[in-house]
């Protein structure tokens, strides 16, 4: 979360989702690497910040803007990262599993970092399944509560934990570590290339894992960079 005045990756994608396209084909990191500003970022990618800022103003000025995430209600937001991205991971973990154990045992003896990935996802698709259940059972119905005692003028209830950064900060640090996975991921595979013999379930493993990254990204990116903040924000004005 970005607590200081610089701006940062993550505000332009907070203002704009489509930047987040962008920053993906750069290699720059817009979720839980996103709290650096475009100078460092464009350094850290090896890009001009010139260049950099000029293909933002052209995403800016694009028409068909994305959804303006930062005026939506955070129980809305709850609700649409639960129905959308909570429920692609839910849907797409059993594929993937089975897809890794195929081409690992079908491939792995030509391709050893087939293994290591298997393992690697494997690892990650346990990991976010428990941290769903926190976020769905802890995390969001008190957010709910928040948004309705403020919309009631009513009093908040008293949470399980003493302050809402507590659950928040060790969902943000669950967040970096599925990451850092997936980094690990991304180059065991090169970037989710395959060798030319590749057959088609190993091609449809390899987009279908590009394809979770990219929607576990933009996941976190709402959570860090919007609903967190504002519920952090939301919470001290209730109890103020």
């Amino acid at each position: 979360m970005n607590t200081g005045t610089v701006k940062t990756v993550a505000d332009y994608v907070t203002e704009n989702i489509k930047n987040a396209h962008l920053f993906k084909k750069r290699g720059i990191d817009f979720c839980c690497g996103g709290g650096i500003s475009l100078a460092e970022a464009a350094a850290k990618a090896n890009v001009s910040l010139e260049i950099l800022e000029k293909e933002l103003q052209e995403t800016d000025s694009a028409i068909s803007p994305g959804y303006d995430y930062r005026n939506w209600k955070l129980d809305f937001l709850t609700d649409h990262i639960i129905n959308v991205h909570h429920q692609y991971v839910q849907e797409n973990i059993p594929l993937l599993i089975q897809y890794a154990a195929k081409v690992a045992k079908v491939h792995g003896g030509q391709r050893k970092e087939l293994f290591e990935i298997q393992q690697l996802f494997t690892e990650v698709a346990q990991e976010l399944s428990a941290h769903l259940k926190k976020e769905e059972l802890i995390l969001f119905p008190f957010i709910k509560k928040m948004v309705r005692a403020q919309e009631e003028g009513t009093a908040l209830p008293e949470p399980e934990f003493e302050k809402i950064d507590y659950p928040i900060e060790m969902m943000e640090t669950e967040h970096d570590q599925a990451g850092a996975i997936f980094k690990q991921i991304s180059d065991l595979s090169d970037n989710y290339t395959c060798p030319d013999w590749a057959c088609n379930t190993y091609k449809a493993f390899y987009a279908k894992l590009e394809e979770f990254e990219n929607d576990l990204h933009h996941h976190v990116h709402l959570e860090n960079n919007i609903l967190f903040p504002k519920a952090i924000e939301l919470e001290r004005s209730l109890n103020n």
